[in-house]
């Protein structure tokens, strides 16, 4: 399957060279979730080593908020406005793609969204607006919630089974989320649920409703 893409986005590649029209189009080819466990339909995350540099055992790759799961590569190439072989750390998520995509088509919408465009960041010719914070929700795998902000990432887990404690970790210094700093910096517990109330929403499809979570948001 993997050669199978390869071999099909190069023709996509090969026919906007030969229409002209390669220098001038944006490509972005990114994944919507980290690696599946083996449990899960996936290959073995370990011997593909599909997770790089995150802790890829189950529990923490494709269905959950770790850093596994959740934080994937994206690879965008516009000849004509993107400086070859360039990096960004900047930290952005899916729902920034369409205001991305309406600023390059110069396309304006009155439609409510959380998301920033990241154009300055592709083409390098701005500064960048960013995110205060990311926010996740998940009802699967017995319900989650997470935010990073900045280098901190905080994860709230099996919500649905009554579980209260939440979880911080430094990703500057502890990428694979392995020291639980959250006993040491109690105000980050305050803020975590700050941002629930702000942001969450009770779901119309009631298979998304998480209880424990809603009795917080009900609560503001």
């Amino acid at each position: 399957m993997v050669s199978y893409l390869d071999e099909n986005v190069g023709k996509l590649v090969a026919y906007l060279k030969k229409e002209g029209l390669y220098e001038n189009t944006l490509i972005i080819f990114t994944s919507d979730n980290g690696p599946a466990s083996p449990g899960d339909g996936g290959a073995s995350t370990k011997w593909f080593n599909s997770s790089g540099k995150f802790n890829n055992n189950y529990g923490r790759v494709k269905g959950f908020t770790y850093e596994g799961g959740i934080r994937v590569p994206m690879i965008a190439t516009w000849p004509a406005k993107i400086k070859a072989n360039s990096k960004t750390n900047h930290i952005s998520s899916f729902y920034d793609v369409l205001p991305t995509f309406n600023e390059i088509a110069n396309v304006k919408t009155n439609y409510k969204s959380d998301g920033i465009s990241f154009y300055n960041t592709l083409t390098n010719s701005e500064k960048q607006k960013n995110h205060e914070y990311l926010y996740w929700e998940f009802a699967g795998y017995n319900g989650q919630v997470a935010v990073r902000m900045g280098k901190w990432k905080m994860i709230w887990k099996n919500i649905k089974k009554g579980n209260k404690e939440v979880e911080l970790y430094n990703l500057e210094t502890d990428i694979k989320e392995e020291n639980n700093l959250m006993e040491n910096h109690p105000e980050m517990r305050v803020k975590f649920f700050e941002i629930i109330k702000k942001e969450h929403q009770t779901p119309e499809n009631k298979s998304f409703i998480i209880d424990g979570l809603e009795e917080v948001y009900h609560q503001k």
